[in-house]
């Protein structure tokens, strides 16, 4: 599905159905050794997904470690994202020549938990939400949307983005084969300067979908 708001040169693989003979790289099973059983099935699973991105880019399956805030450490010339929820594993990874960075992230189509809203949203989007009369979750939608912001940040800046740090604004379209989608602009409120040697960070433009009881957001920022 993620492909679906995705653009050329990005390479996409997701698993709907977690595989029960699926076994992490070797050298990546001294990460998740004390992990929880779910906990390793989001990692094993997305990281599966990368591995197979990687293959689609023309580039080996190799392991994935880990950086700092438990970022991804992609190969030499590769920009990537994972995202994994109930029922949903993916991975999204283009060459650092096309794009700066990419963001995915995927939810369940439901409610946030009572409360969570006010602590991951501005007044402006809380505002936009009160507006509009959509039976979509567009609550969790602005989470979603927050998260992929963070995710296509983080490489560029190697800085904390809070979710006070991003106004998100949205089109939407309600589509009649019961899915819907439409595209997101993170404007970013903190100075953007980024370690890359590129322009700074003002905002991100991204696209969202929701299909099979799931959200799914992306950006890639070229």
């Amino acid at each position: 599905m993620i492909e679906n708001i995705l653009p050329s040169g990005v390479a996409t693989a997701e698993l709907l159905q977690y595989p029960e003979d699926l076994k992490p790289h070797p050298a990546e099973e001294h990460l998740i050794a004390k992990a929880v059983e779910k906990r390793r099935r989001d990692f094993i699973g997305a990281r599966h997904c990368a591995r197979l991105a990687l293959e689609q880019l023309g580039e080996p399956p190799v392991a994935i470690g880990k950086g700092e805030r438990g970022a991804p450490v992609w190969p030499r010339g590769i920009v990537g994202s994972m995202t994994h929820c109930e029922g949903y594993k993916g991975a999204a990874l283009a060459h650092k020549m096309r794009f700066r960075s990419i963001g995915i992230d995927a939810e369940p189509h439901e409610a946030l938990p009572e409360g969570v809203l006010d602590s991951v949203s501005l007044e402006s989007e809380r505002k936009w939400l009160r507006g509009n009369d959509s039976e979509l979750h567009l609550d969790r939608l602005l989470f979603c949307a927050k998260e992929a912001t963070f995710k296509a940040w983080w490489p560029l800046t190697v800085r904390w983005l809070g979710f006070e740090d991003a106004d998100i604004s949205f089109t939407v379209q309600e589509r009649p084969d019961g899915t819907s989608g439409g595209t997101f602009r993170s404007q970013i409120l903190v100075p953007g300067q980024v370690n890359d040697g590129g322009p700074a960070l003002t905002s991100f433009d991204g696209r969202w979908l929701i299909a099979d009881g799931l959200i799914l957001t992306a950006i890639a920022h070229a």
